[in-house]
């Protein structure tokens, strides 16, 4: 594509040179002079083996399933622990010391990878609305040169009627001289 071609259509369009535009705008003239829809799915990257591991904690930490299941293993756990103490074969007495070890393991692990899942999260939510803004300027850049085609095709076919109608025009004018000439004369 010609350096002239992008300025001009920028200019066009949005009324400023190509260089002016910002990276999305210029992304958008760019589709819109390859004629090519965007792609959404290249808005999204997939991410490391850590990334996308940090995204299935989260969701499976932040799911109710999830809520059940630990609640019944904690009450498993005391539960055993109560049950074993007559016996002495509790492996974590009251006050639940382990447990409450394992508890605070768990969530000084959890809270940090649910946080790098909200940080990519919210990544793919500026990308996600970038691309919608994209789409959405290119959607209106677009209508914007359908309604200027349309206008030249009506100001093409106004300027047909327009002679159209001088030649008629001429035709009843000569028409209605040749009437008075033959009435005077």
């Amino acid at each position: 594509m010609s350096h002239d071609r992008l300025d001009q259509l920028s200019m066009d369009l949005l009324g400023k040179s190509y260089g002016e535009l910002n990276d999305v705008q210029k992304r958008v003239i760019d589709l819109i002079l390859a004629e090519q829809p965007s792609d959404p799915r290249a808005v999204f990257d997939e991410g490391t083996f850590w990334t996308r591991l940090a995204d299935k904690v989260a969701a499976i930490g932040g799911s109710w399933s999830f809520i059940g299941g630990f609640a019944l293993a904690l009450l498993l756990w005391i539960g055993l622990n109560l049950a074993l103490k007559p016996l002495n074969l509790a492996f974590d007495p009251y006050p639940f010391i382990f447990l409450n070890l394992l508890l605070s393991t768990v969530a000084a692990i959890q809270a940090p990878v649910i946080m790098m899942s909200q940080n990519r999260q919210a990544a793919k939510d500026r990308l996600s609305a970038e691309h919608d803004y994209a789409v959405n300027l290119r959607a209106e850049l677009e209508i914007m040169r359908v309604i200027d085609k349309v206008d030249a095709l009506r100001s093409d076919e106004l300027m047909i009627l327009c002679r159209e109608h001088a030649e008629r025009l001429a035709q009843l004018q000569d028409e209605v001289a040749m009437l008075r000439a033959e009435r005077g004369g």
